[in-house]
């Protein structure tokens, strides 16, 4: 059978001709060589104003405003800075020497007053000065330490003892005697054998009773002035 050949051979193979190029993949043939005229300039890449018209559009511009008659140019008055600044120099007072402090043979040495050998701290306003939070700090306990004493005050008055009246005396001195009396009758009245516990105890706290009575009897009759705290 024949080969199969397409129509379009033609075509392709002239279009493929047309659209290739000498040195296509090597770069032009020929480069344009610079001009010799054609170089960089000073100030040709500033940005450059237009030139300013006196007239736009056949309108003139409007005039300039004209100064006042009260405008005083100011006028400049020339210095002479030499003779000004030996003047100063002449009337000036000397500048001090910077102080050093040498610490090695070799002469290596660094100014004294930031070396921390000059005493300037005790030479300030405020050295040996009270700060003033330890004043605030010591003026609040002090008042703490006065309301705390008036407090403890108040209360020693309210525990203040009192002086019994002779009345008073006389009837508290009356019923310890009644008591006395009652618990001695009751004291009498056991049994001569404490063959029990419970009795043993009895008359134990009778006796303890009594012995307490006359104790605060005789107290209460050898002083007349007798104080009670009122606890």
């Amino acid at each position: 059978p024949l080969r199969y050949i397409s129509k379009y051979r033609e075509f392709v193979k002239h279009e493929a001709v047309k659209n290739k190029s000498q040195w296509k993949t090597m770069g032009p043939a020929k480069v344009a060589v610079p001009s010799p005229s054609d170089f960089l300039q000073k100030h040709s890449k500033e940005p450059k104003l237009a030139p300013k018209k006196k007239e736009e559009d056949g309108k003139k511009l409007l005039p300039l405003s004209v100064p006042q008659r009260t405008y005083r140019p100011v006028t400049r008055i020339k210095k002479n800075f030499i003779n000004k600044n030996a003047v100063a120099v002449i009337r000036g007072v000397p500048k001090k020497p910077r102080p050093f402090c040498v610490d090695t043979r070799q002469g290596d040495k660094y100014p004294l007053e930031p070396s921390g050998l000059v005493p300037k701290y005790i030479k300030k306003k405020n050295y040996g000065v009270t700060p003033k939070y330890v004043t605030r700090r010591n003026e609040e306990i002090k008042r703490e330490e006065e309301e705390y004493e008036a407090r403890v005050l108040e209360q020693l008055k309210k525990k203040a003892m009192k002086t019994l009246s002779e009345e008073e005396r006389t009837n508290i001195l009356k019923a310890l005697k009644k008591n006395w009396e009652e618990i001695n009758h009751a004291y009498q009245g056991l049994p001569i054998l404490t063959d029990t516990r419970y009795k043993k105890i009895h008359k134990e706290e009778l006796e303890l009773k009594l012995k307490q009575l006359e104790h605060d009897i005789a107290a209460i009759e050898k002083h007349k002035n007798v104080y009670i705290a009122d606890v």
